[in-house]
């Protein structure tokens, strides 16, 4: 959209532009803007990360009312719309929706290019929204992950580091094994 003075979109307007456009964008403020992702593209160790996490994901989901997705399906926040790397949902929006209905956990797969946008940008929109639980920041260069949990309506945030850790996440009746979650990754021994 390359006009000088852009009208400001509805969500809904946002959606139906959407659906004509060959790439993913979000709605930022009523403007449509391409994700930090579809500019930069992911290397493959954030593929692998979120590839591992998604299959981890549904697998312990399967049966249970939560189902995980893909960043082709949209968050609505209060700023407009945000596309995490994987969003646990556990509503039921129709299946032509392009958005979550009920967004309990949602995981930003962290990359040098995108891990200042979604440690702040992001990362406060997610806080805001009142059916987000969870939110994972994963290093994709490293086995760690930053949990942030709102609990009795407070946010509060943990580190995980190490092949050995788990992230339990009794706000869906699953968990997330580090393990899994780097699985076939390698990574370079630190010095000192």
């Amino acid at each position: 959209m390359s006009q000088s003075k852009q009208t400001k979109m509805t969500v809904e307007e946002f959606f139906d532009w959407q659906q004509r456009q060959d790439r993913n964008y979000e709605l930022v403020d009523g403007v449509p803007v391409l994700t930090v992702k579809a500019m930069t593209g992911a290397s493959r160790r954030h593929d692998r990360v979120t590839v591992n996490a998604l299959a981890t994901l549904h697998a312990a989901l399967r049966g249970k009312p939560c189902s995980a997705t893909t960043d082709d399906q949209s968050v609505v926040t209060d700023r407009g719309t945000r596309r995490p790397d994987i969003t646990v949902d556990c509503g039921r929006a129709d299946d032509r929706s392009m958005s979550t209905a009920d967004p309990r956990v949602v995981v930003e797969v962290l990359s040098p290019s995108t891990m200042r946008y979604d440690r702040f940008q992001k990362l406060e929109e997610y806080k805001r929204h009142p059916a987000i639980r969870v939110i994972l920041l994963v290093d994709s260069e490293a086995p760690q992950v930053t949990v942030w949990r709102r609990v009795d309506g407070e946010w509060t945030y943990g580190e995980l580091t190490g092949l050995d850790a788990v992230i339990d996440l009794p706000e869906i009746d699953a968990a997330l094994p580090l393990s899994e979650l780097y699985a076939d990754l390698t990574f370079e021994a630190s010095s000192g």
